[in-house]
């Protein structure tokens, strides 16, 4: 099984812990960088091919993660010559099996990659993207009117329930093939091509531990409750 992490990104919100170091290097509970943990999860899981597409800082990974030796998997890269957005740089990387799994380089999760992978295939889907519910609040009453502002409604501090995207999918070669090669393409632009393609996407909602480590208050959460997270992810 193979596995494409996506890790060329320059991490602006996290500085200045990225000022000197690749986001994915950054270090968890001082023991290991979030890359290492990610790709033992996944050679745990039964990945045994795992491409790391890169730009910013590229040769500070490669030196610093090999040829992936240490961790039991093979590891090859694909560099950027310039930004390609998420799903662009998948264009560049060779040999793509008919079906494989796509995730952000600075997710920390106990989804079960293998699985999710099984079941992509199982169901013939185009593309899968795990889903996670995030709730966001609104610290204010929220005021509904009409067009001639007359209040037609009062909520005080709602919360909204969002479905979102953890950075995690699985996709078929078909849908890269379709694509201009070495041409910027995001994530968002392939989910919107889909739904108007009626495409066959699906979702898939997890209601594990997931952590987006992208923002520095994720980040120090992280590192405060890391032995917690350490039990949950089974980090040696």
């Amino acid at each position: 099984m193979r596995a494409i992490l996506l890790a060329g990104g320059q991490g602006t919100r996290l500085r200045p812990y990225t000022s000197l170091i690749p986001k994915p290097l950054v270090p968890i509970g001082n023991e290991h960088s979030i890359l290492e943990v990610v790709i033992h999860q996944l050679a745990e899981a039964g990945f045994d091919h795992i491409t790391i597409c890169l730009n910013h800082l590229a040769q500070l990974i490669i030196a610093f993660i090999g040829d992936g030796a240490r961790y039991g998997v093979r590891i090859d890269y694909c560099v950027e010559g310039e930004p390609l957005s998420t799903i662009g740089p998948l264009t560049l990387v060779s040999a793509l099996p008919e079906d494989f799994l796509v995730m952000n380089g600075d997710i920390l999760c106990d989804l079960n990659f293998g699985n999710f992978l099984l079941q992509h295939i199982e169901n013939k889907n185009a593309v899968t993207v795990a889903t996670f519910q995030r709730d966001s609040r609104i610290d204010f009453g929220v005021i509904e009117r009409t067009e001639n502002g007359t209040i037609s409604g009062f909520i005080e501090k709602p919360v909204y329930h969002f479905e979102v995207s953890m950075g995690v999918y699985c996709i078929n070669r078909a849908v890269i093939q379709a694509l201009s090669k070495g041409k910027p393409y995001g994530f968002d632009t392939l989910m919107l091509d889909g739904i108007k393609n009626n495409l066959n996407y699906k979702a898939v909602l997890f209601d594990g531990f997931w952590l987006d480590i992208g923002r520095p208050e994720d980040y120090d959460y992280c590192n405060e409750n890391y032995n917690e997270i350490k039990k949950k992810l089974h980090i040696r």
